[in-house]
């Protein structure tokens, strides 16, 4: 059934059923080791020590008085966080009946409601071939819906200009005011550009990158003479897929831009993972669990974030 055609109450009952509950059980209810108090006030100003997180440095007041000095901030139980969703076509590919743009949806509908069933407020951006739509953070059951509806009600486009994340990452910076846990949700097929705003955002946010992917695009399959098609300008090729150097060049091509992603994560400060396909829900959220855990340890200590790879 195309997403769009789906229930958004029917989608979420579904997964508080199969998937909340499971949930509740292996973490015990405690959704705070994922989700840290993200709503921080300024307190005071200190000089730098080595066990401070980088990121809380002020390098206005650094430069002004040539010493590492960084914000110190009292914490709020309260959490917002933001959802930077990329649902460009690229993302509605998938090879078994399953897309990108459907686990994003669960994955992102998932958390919105383990937040919003705290108290927390969540709000999202969506993007296709432009920024289609700012929904302000807000919290309860039925805003959760309310962002579900807009993703599955979304127009689906059979082709379009090439992604630039930046668009979307750009919007943020300027919508997102309150210190926030921000999701960004892609495949990062998309035009170069996109790291300086990254970086940005992390700056000012607890930033989460989530790529999603598919097993196609990583290994070909010997399928002989196939036409391609571009799924972002419908641009189509005709290739061998019989041909092993082909295979192998395209293998080597596809590790090369993930070691290029997982750079650029490293560089913008940003925890990183990869959720697949063939995922299975629960164990993506138990791998974001223990992102969790790894960055809350590490910023303790003043160490950098990790990139979690799927498992699928």
């Amino acid at each position: 059934m195309p997403q769009s055609a789906q229930d958004p109450e029917r989608i979420l009952r579904r997964l508080e059923w199969t998937v909340v509950r499971r949930l509740d059980g292996l973490l015990h209810g405690d959704y705070r080791t994922l989700f840290r108090g993200c709503g921080l006030d300024f307190a005071d100003l200190r000089e730098y020590q080595s066990q401070d997180d980088v990121r809380y440095i002020d390098w206005n007041v650094t430069a002004r008085l040539e010493t590492p000095y960084v914000r110190e901030y009292n914490e709020d139980r309260d959490v917002t966080a933001w959802f930077l969703l990329d649902l460009s076509p690229s993302v509605d590919f998938g090879s078994r009946q399953v897309s990108k743009c459907s686990v994003s949806t669960e994955f992102v509908t998932l958390l919105a409601q383990i937040l919003s069933r705290q108290g927390n407020r969540i709000g999202a951006i969506l993007y296709s071939d432009r920024v289609d739509a700012v929904i302000p953070p807000r919290s309860g059951r039925r805003h959760v819906l309310h962002v579900l509806h807009r993703i599955i009600s979304r127009p689906v486009l059979t082709h379009s200009a090439p992604t630039d994340v930046n668009h979307l990452l750009q919007t943020a910076l300027r919508v997102v005011r309150r210190r926030s846990i921000v999701f960004v949700v892609s495949d990062f097929i998309s035009l170069p550009g996109w790291s300086k705003p990254l970086t940005q955002l992390a700056q000012c946010h607890d930033v989460v990158a989530v790529r999603l992917c598919d097993p196609l695009e990583t290994e070909l399959p010997d399928l002989g003479m196939l036409t391609v098609q571009d799924a972002e300008t419908g641009a189509q090729l005709f290739v061998d897929m019989s041909d092993k150097a082909f295979r192998k060049r395209f293998a080597e091509a596809v590790e090369q831009r993930a070691a290029a992603l997982r750079k650029a994560f490293g560089q913008a400060g940003v925890d990183a993972m990869e959720l697949s396909t063939q995922d299975d829900l629960v164990e993506a959220i138990l791998r974001f669990a223990d992102l969790r855990k790894r960055h809350n340890r590490l910023a303790g200590v003043g160490g950098l974030p990790r990139h979690i790879e799927s498992s699928g």
